[in-house]
């Protein structure tokens, strides 16, 4: 029997870090594909720009409540038994998931469906705790940060294509999402490596897994974390209204359909693979991910309101450049949740982080509908269509608030243990 030295264990260890952004391309690339097109998707179904958006509010709600409920109980499952059994399951059930969308023929179909998807997929947060597993706490942000470049490249690979394929034929992109999400199976299975070695394994609380609320609960009482829960849902929740309104908001005022769509998304993925694969290494050698926090906070605020007064299409994709900093807020703050979490909870941790966020997505399509519902009516280019975005800006700025509140106290609290007693 052969004993591996320090320096092969490490190296294994640091190869594994191109294997899960290869995992979370691929699955975004498949995800993104669908992105232009299931809004046009559930509009097949109905008969006006209202319902449609009710309509797709519904399927949108149908993945995030699944998903909330099942992320920490999949988050604990990968902290028991690993990462990568629990990232296959969640290839496999996204596979399943575009096909039978695809062959859809009612609406209760497509909302059976992604209650299944989401309920059994929780890769983004699985992926999150196998860079933490993986990397050290210092370098954290950094590892983040190619994370979501790899989300940055799929946003640019998928809703492009799915738009194209979209402009032949509205079931395609889902046939090919299907087969995408089948190949990242294929890969996690023959190639992928586990990152949580089997000592630092931990059993199931089900108790607390069972009951998100209570993870919740649990993630603000992490030291150095506090009021960052709130943060984190603000900006979450203004994303997922942001996602679950581009679509159905362009194609309101501006007449977009799916091809508009995809290269408005594959804009966005260009600037986010720019700004978190190349741009945020060197910013943070510049500023700490707290500063990074809040200047990312006051861009991403500037943005919604541009975005919602646009008046003409090219104006979303000068506002899309322009907002490079609004770009690093994800990775900066959840260096500092990964940096609060000790080795053995980083998968639990991760998974309710996920699951803060896909309550946040439960509650968008809640708000992004009616806001959308009522201002279907207005002409094309008219400012209140943009309703939606405001709501989004006063989140940002609410979130802002939060941060910079918590981010002085800490300041304060280190001054105050550093000072030397009299």
């Amino acid at each position: 029997m052969t004993t591996a030295t320090p320096g092969t264990a490490a190296r294994e260890r640091q190869a594994a870090m191109p294997f899960i952004m290869i995992t979370v391309l691929i699955d975004m690339v498949s995800i993104g594909l669908i992105v232009p097109v299931l809004p046009a998707l559930v509009g097949s179904f109905t008969s006006s720009q209202t319902e449609q958006a009710w309509w797709y509010g519904a399927v949108a709600f149908s993945f995030s409540i699944a998903n909330f409920i099942s992320s920490p109980v999949l988050g604990a499952l990968s902290d028991r038994y690993g990462r990568r059994p629990v990232l296959l399951v969640g290839f496999c059930a996204l596979s399943l998931s575009f096909f039978v969308t695809a062959l859809a023929t009612q609406l209760w179909m497509l909302i059976v469906v992604r209650l299944f998807s989401g309920a059994m997929q929780s890769n983004a947060s699985v992926a999150n705790a196998y860079v933490a597993d993986i990397t050290a706490p210092a370098d954290r942000a950094k590892r983040f940060g190619l994370l979501g470049a790899m989300f940055g490249i799929g946003f640019i690979l998928g809703p492009v294509t799915g738009g194209l394929l979209g402009a032949i034929d509205v079931h395609l992109p889902f046939f090919a999402a299907g087969g995408m999400a089948l190949l990242n199976l294929l890969y996690g299975w023959f190639v992928l490596p586990e990152s949580l070695p089997p000592e630092k394994r931990r059993a199931v609380d089900w108790a607390a897994a069972l009951n998100p609320v209570a993870a919740l609960a649990q993630l603000g009482r992490l030291g150095g974390v506090g009021v960052l829960v709130a943060v984190i849902a603000c900006t979450a929740l203004s994303q997922f209204i942001l996602y679950t309104s581009w679509v159905l908001y362009t194609s309101f005022k501006f007449g977009w359909g799916p091809l508009q769509n995809g290269w408005s998304l594959f804009a966005v993925g260009i600037m986010s693979a720019i700004v978190q694969g190349l741009l945020l290494g060197r910013l943070l050698k510049r500023f700490s991910p707290q500063r990074l926090a809040v200047v990312g906070l006051v861009s991403s605020a500037l943005g919604y309101v541009a975005w919602g007064a646009a008046s003409q299409g090219w104006m979303m994709y000068a506002v899309i450049f322009c907002n490079v900093l609004g770009f690093t807020v994800a990775a900066s703050i959840q260096s500092i949740i990964s940096g609060a979490a000790d080795a053995t909870t980083q998968g639990r941790t991760m998974g309710t982080v996920s699951s803060l966020q896909s309550l946040m997505a439960v509650v968008a399509p809640l708000l992004s509908a009616p806001l959308l519902g009522v201002v279907s009516h207005l002409p094309r280019g008219d400012w209140r269509i943009g309703a939606p975005f405001y709501f989004c800006a006063l989140l940002q700025l609410a979130a802002l608030g939060l941060a910079w509140m918590h981010f002085n106290k800490a300041r304060l609290a280190r001054t105050g243990a550093a000072a030397p007693s009299s």
